[in-house]
């Protein structure tokens, strides 16, 4: 438990003194005036308490990667507490909160019109079609294992199919209503439930003391034999860094009334939902510990729940787990609708103009919800191809941000890092992976090193060429 605590207090020391480097580093003004303001229109732009802005935003990224990913990742021990500490800190919260910010200065732009503001439009249009397959697949991931969970609770007759018809409703409903109508009214009660869920377990864990690993005894684990680089760190995604949340990040950029709120909105999420990663994975580790890790997710979360909090308390946890991934799913297909809108320069105010977009965006995404259901593989097909796409659409991101702290003259290595990281683990893991190329490891390592190196010596290049013209206009 020493390891798991020592964790703990890692993430919270992270957002008081690195959150205020970046709140510093950013230039962030109480008086300058945000969107949510002066771009009111009752339907996107809306402006929201600091408190519920953060509930919206923590419930929009705390799918079922920090909790279904952390239990996965929990295989590999100590490794995966320390991935989600650090990934936490200074990728994914790094992450969280400069896109964020950037969308609240540019007129809370969606990450498409970001990412082309900052890397051009060839990487834009290949960004937005590659953004739109991922809130799709979102939608659709999102949908199956809540579906699931809440089978489990309910009456037999209320079967899994009969509740994902129901999530998937609920759905389109969040996606066409104002934001403040539907998700701003409901949040508040799935963040009780969420939060009640991951506090329930982290005292069950400190009354129970599991024998959890101690990262003195090594990071390794008996229980998975993938080599760590790059598989723990596609599997703990939005418990540490995900590319999703960037997409999540403009939806309350539009909605914040003060600049200094985005610290606790963005980062402040991104490190709760560390936090939540870090108890679910010390839990699961001490499952396997008793019953072996040949159960599923959904069963671990299900079987913890009940056995350490109780019939109620359990039943209270699961729907907090069931929270979690429905506010995911709802709002990126509300992100797709946004993110279409924008390209399409389409205003959103009008309801017609809201259908004309989401109806398209609904069939699709109920065609491949109905391939998942009825293909035995098909929901773990879709899982691996989000799980990746999910990791390469935080890389796009870094590179974007690294490009607009060049451009603002600011510390553009505290975004550079995480970019040339996650740059390697996402080509390592798609030339490997068995749904990628499946070449040996270590020409996989070679080739990926390449195209990383290649990467940071293009941006040495243009980073050069910017200053010199930088130079040459003064």
């Amino acid at each position: 438990m020493i390891t798991f605590s020592l964790c703990l207090v890692a993430l919270v020391l992270g957002y008081v003194f690195y959150g205020k480097f970046l709140t510093r580093l950013l230039g962030v003004e109480e008086k300058r005036v945000t969107p949510a303001l002066s771009m009111t229109d009752g339907v996107d732009y809306v402006p929201m308490s600091r408190w519920k802005a953060f509930m919206i935003q923590f419930l929009n990224i705390a799918g079922l990667g920090p909790i279904f990913g952390a239990i996965m990742g929990a295989k590999f021990g100590t490794s995966s507490y320390l991935w989600i500490v650090f990934g936490s800190i200074f990728a994914g919260g790094v992450h969280d909160y400069l896109s964020g910010m950037i969308s609240i200065r540019n007129n809370g732009e969606s990450l498409t019109s970001i990412v082309g503001r900052y890397l051009g439009p060839t990487i834009q249009q290949v960004f937005t079609l590659f953004s739109l397959i991922l809130m799709i697949l979102v939608g659709v991931v999102f949908v199956s294992q809540p579906a699931d969970l809440l089978a489990r609770l309910t009456p037999e007759v209320l079967s899994a199919n009969f509740w994902v018809g129901a999530i998937f409703v609920y759905y389109l409903f969040a996606t066409l209503f104002p934001v403040d109508k539907i998700i701003g009214r409901i949040y508040p009660i799935f963040g009780a439930l969420l939060i009640f869920m991951a506090l329930g377990i982290l005292v069950s864990l400190y009354i129970n003391q599991p024998d959890l690993p101690e990262m003195w005894n090594g990071f390794g684990t008996k229980y998975e034999k993938a080599p760590i680089f790059p598989m723990m760190f596609i599997s703990i995604a939005c418990g540490a860094i995900s590319g999703f949340h960037a997409t999540q990040s403009p939806l309350m950029a539009r909605c914040l009334t003060n600049e200094t709120y985005g610290r606790s909105v963005f980062y402040g999420a991104m490190i709760t939902e560390g936090i939540v990663a870090l108890i679910w994975a010390a839990a699961a580790t001490a499952y396997f510990g008793e019953n072996g890790t040949d159960q599923t997710a959904a069963q671990i979360v299900t079987e913890l729940s009940r056995t350490w909090l109780g019939k109620v308390g359990g039943v209270m946890a699961v729907l907090g787990v069931v929270a979690a991934p429905i506010t995911s799913g709802d709002t990126a297909l509300r992100s797709a609708r946004l993110m279409i809108a924008d390209a399409l320069h389409n205003e959103q105010k009008s309801i017609r103009h809201r259908l004309v977009i989401s109806i398209p965006l609904f069939v699709v995404t109920l065609a491949i919800l109905l391939f998942s259901m009825h293909d035995k593989d098909g929901f773990n097909i879709i899982w691996r191809y989000f799980s990746w796409s999910n990791q390469t659409l935080s890389v796009f991101t870094l590179w974007a941000i690294t490009v607009f702290l060049v451009r603002e003259g600011k510390q553009y290595f505290i975004t550079l890092i995480p970019a040339l990281f996650m740059t390697m683990v996402t080509s390592v893991y798609i030339l490997v992976a068995p749904e990628g190329l499946e070449l040996p490891s270590a020409l996989a390592y070679v080739l990926a090193s390449v195209f990383t190196l290649n990467l940071l010596y293009f941006f040495i290049r243009w980073r050069k060429h910017f200053l010199d013209k930088q130079k040459s206009a003064n």
